[in-house]
């Protein structure tokens, strides 16, 4: 007779979830996966967009900028709306405007047109993330949460894989426009959210509870400065920062140094982004595991500490071979990889009536960080003279410092499990 298996630990963790809990975790897959292919695929055309609307090349960054800013204020009204009405709606509502913003871009008949839907988008792309996230690890059981967490963080790195191989395919072809133009395809989506997808149940027994104890979290953005959880607040805020800064300091303005600095072909641009990419969903899966083994902190803290001496080995470089080899291997690092655990961490570090609204602001609110981080480095080699590569370096550091820190300084919550409780209210 064949043993009988009486807990989740005895069965492989892929077999555990139940299929509403696949499908809830897809949905948030793919509004996390084609966000990153609509924003990371204007990386990739700053160059041209700059020489056809003859700007400069720090006015075509500052639309980068602005989209990161305007992050914050689609997270807000989405995490509040996430709290109040249910995951479900305000994913959906990011997807569209996300890729009818896009969309509209590729019509720009001058750069203030450009500007305009390109900033944006960031309402559609801020917005999509805390509905994902909290949809996706509210549904998902505890013992898998960091694997598969990790693989919805790093699958950013899969969209922005498609987005260069779309560049380095197709873009001789479709131009900088024909881009933008592929980037309403992420709108169908929607139509499997709303078919296949159901409320988290711990947030519905929550929102029960909240009605039936008289006790509704109204305005969810103010319970997040509360006493009992400023602390927490705050030091997630911090930690977000430092990860955004790093971030940007690597990816955002590496295709234009090839292209600039170095005068490197399309393909050559595409073919380090893309599999530095890969690198960056590898690694993010790999401290996945780690993290649900050994805990989401230090599986934080070593790749940042590691990119902290790759910077200049492939920045510093003219030799193509060595600047690729560096640049995917920071992929595992700095490059996307230290930040695979952002989803289950924030998620677990918020009590369930404020969950999207408190991951949104602390998430979002690094973006104006991350915003500011291609303005100056483009400012700063100008005015310096030095090329991209000098502060991207110097960016990298300190974004990287700023994260170990602050995660070392937080909580460990590995073993948390998600409950309907009353925290705040």
């Amino acid at each position: 007779m064949p043993a009988i298996l009486n807990s989740s630990s005895e069965i492989p963790w892929w077999k555990e979830p139940s299929k509403e809990q696949w499908k809830a975790w897809i949905a948030a897959w793919l509004g996390w996966t084609l966000d990153a292919f609509d924003f990371t695929m204007f990386l990739l055309i700053m160059v041209p967009i700059s020489q056809e609307f003859h700007v400069p090349l720090t006015s075509v960054a500052f639309v980068l900028s602005v989209t990161l800013w305007l992050r914050l204020v689609g997270a807000v009204a989405s995490g509040w709306l996430a709290d109040r009405v249910g995951r479900k709606i305000p994913l959906m509502i990011s997807i569209l405007w996300y890729s009818l913003a896009n969309f509209a871009a590729g019509f720009s008949p001058t750069f203030t047109y450009l500007f305009v839907f390109r900033a944006l988008l960031g309402i559609g792309m801020g917005g999509e993330w805390p509905a994902g996230a909290a949809l996706a690890m509210e549904t998902w059981p505890q013992r898998s949460r960091g694997l598969m967490g990790g693989v919805l963080q790093g699958s950013w790195g899969l969209g922005f894989m498609l987005s260069s191989a779309i560049y380095g395919l197709f873009y001789s072809y479709i131009g900088w426009r024909g881009m933008l133009w592929i980037g309403v395809l992420p709108a169908l989506s929607v139509l499997y959210v709303r078919k296949y997808v159901n409320e988290p149940p711990v947030w519905l027994e929550n929102r029960r509870r909240q009605r039936e104890e008289q006790r509704e979290v109204r305005a969810p953005l103010l319970s997040i400065f509360k006493p009992r959880v400023l602390g927490n607040t705050v030091s997630a805020c911090i930690w977000m920062a430092g990860g955004f800064i790093a971030y940007y300091a690597v990816n955002s303005l590496f295709a234009t140094h090839l292209q600039k600095d170095l005068n490197l072909s399309p393909a050559l641009v595409a073919t380090p982004i893309f599999f530095a990419n890969l690198g960056v969903f590898l690694a993010t899966c790999a401290w996945g595991w780690w993290s649900d083994r050994f805990g989401r902190r230090w599986a934080i803290i070593i790749p940042a500490l590691v990119a902290l001496p790759l910077a200049p080995l492939y920045l510093l470089s003219t030799n193509f071979l060595w600047i690729a080899v560096g640049f995917v291997a920071q992929g595992l690092c700095a490059g996307g990889g230290m930040q695979g655990q952002m989803v289950p961490y924030l998620n677990e570090r918020f009590p369930t009536e404020i969950r999207a609204t408190a991951s949104a602001f602390c998430y979002h609110q690094a973006a104006i960080f991350g915003g500011f981080v291609p303005l100056i480095l483009t400012a700063s080699a100008e005015y310096f003279g030095t090329g991209l590569a000098e502060p991207m370096i110097v960016a990298t550091w300190i974004g990287c410092l700023a994260w170990s820190l602050a995660a070392y300084y937080g909580p460990e919550t590995k073993d948390t499990e998600m409950v309907p409780d009353l925290v705040v209210a």
